[in-house]
């Protein structure tokens, strides 16, 4: 796996980071067989739940499992006539009142790789509390988690378990993060369903070329001495942004100081934090439009003074992007284009783990195990819920 051995790779713990890297497009073909063969059920359940005037869609969960929902609402929001929201269960958890409303129907969709969170467990029942007409979907990599025993025989969830490889042992969430998110996608637009799967297998063929070729394109970043990292896209990547940011602060412990933003509200503040020790990632859209203002972003950037560096990501090759960044990246070499970003944004991870788990390694940090103190957990500790009146 990425020119390690086996043994490398145990003795250095990230043998399990490694491996559910490199697994994911395997993964996604599960995934997808998944669904295609529950298909009339997901269907059946889906249309009763969103038949409804005025009905809320809500993704919610923790830390990774959040920014599932910032990154598929962009997608799901430009195609169909409900609004979905993303709303983290630690923001719900501590004011139920100010985001679930009594008399408003809601479809929740809970995502959750243990299934064991407290917070996803309290959600849960305080939605059922709070609003008088609500169902839930669960996506969840754990078949043992509290999340599929709640749901057994209830008919008001809608349980979809996550391929059993999915249920990741290292610490970061990777294979369980991109499975959720492809699952999402797929189920709320099944009325596509034949070409988002044509699309699902360009990507598997794209990812395992990634899983093979990446740390090449990538290797002279990472050899580069740097102290803080910028993830920065428009606002549909905002939640691989998101995720690409965590990913590197879990896994090199927090040595690395990194940030998400806006292509836009980078220049708000944010910017303040290039010097010359900082490497700044951009993911690039193909849409025209958009791409306008992240090639404006990039060419004020390249242009500033300092010797900080830029790596830029597409989709599609655009001359006028690999004349204003030190590292480019693009999709064009592999064969193939994705033509759903949202899927798309499953591609550009898939670097942004790479890199995450090498720059680990380079500070010296186990990728397996990179809180060994404990103050950090895989499964979070130490949270108190409190009943509401």
């Amino acid at each position: 796996m990425f020119y390690y051995s086996v043994d490398k790779w145990r003795q250095l713990n990230g043998f399990h980071t490694a491996t559910e890297i490199s697994q994911q497009p395997e993964l996604w073909t599960d995934a997808l067989n998944h669904i295609e063969s529950n298909i009339e059920y997901i269907r059946g359940f889906l249309k009763d739940a969103l038949d409804k005037d005025g009905l809320r869609v809500i993704f919610t969960g923790a830390g990774s499992s959040s920014y599932i929902g910032d990154l598929v609402t962009p997608f799901l929001n430009s195609k169909e006539r409900y609004i979905y929201e993303s709303i983290p269960t630690t923001s719900i958890v501590t004011n139920p009142d100010v985001y679930f409303k009594t008399d408003i129907p809601t479809l929740l969709v809970s995502f959750a790789r243990s299934g064991d969170s407290p917070e996803s467990i309290a959600v849960y029942n305080l939605a059922n509390q709070l609003i008088n007409d609500v169902k839930h979907v669960f996506i969840t990599c754990n078949k043992d988690g509290q999340l599929s025993k709640i749901s057994e025989g209830n008919e008001n969830i809608l349980l979809i378990l996550m391929p059993e490889k999915s249920n990741d042992k290292g610490f970061a969430m990777t294979s369980s993060f991109s499975c959720m998110t492809l699952t999402s996608l797929l189920i709320f637009n099944l009325d596509n369903f034949e070409y988002l799967k044509e699309q699902v297998i360009k990507m598997v063929d794209i990812g395992k070329q990634i899983i093979e070729n990446g740390l090449n394109d990538l290797k002279t970043i990472i050899d580069t001495d740097f102290e803080r990292i910028v993830y920065l896209s428009s606002s549909n990547f905002n939640g691989l942004a998101k995720e690409s940011s965590l990913k590197l602060l879990e896994l090199t412990r927090g040595q690395i100081v990194t940030l998400s933003e806006t292509a836009v509200g980078f220049r708000h503040g944010p910017k303040s934090i290039i010097d010359d020790n900082t490497i700044i990632f951009v993911y690039i859209s193909d849409h025209s439009y958009t791409r306008k203002y992240e090639s404006d972003l990039l060419n004020e950037i390249y242009n500033d003074d300092g010797n900080h560096k830029i790596v830029a990501i597409s989709n599609k090759f655009y001359s006028e992007i690999s004349e204003i960044c030190n590292c480019y990246i693009s999709l064009d070499k592999y064969g193939f284009n994705i033509d759903e970003e949202g899927l798309l944004s499953l591609l550009y991870l898939i670097f942004a783990q790479i890199f995450a788990l090498f720059v680990s390694i380079k500070t010296s940090v186990e990728p397996d195990n990179p809180n060994p103190s404990g103050k950090v957990n895989r499964v979070v500790k130490g949270i108190n819920i409190y009943k509401f009146q």
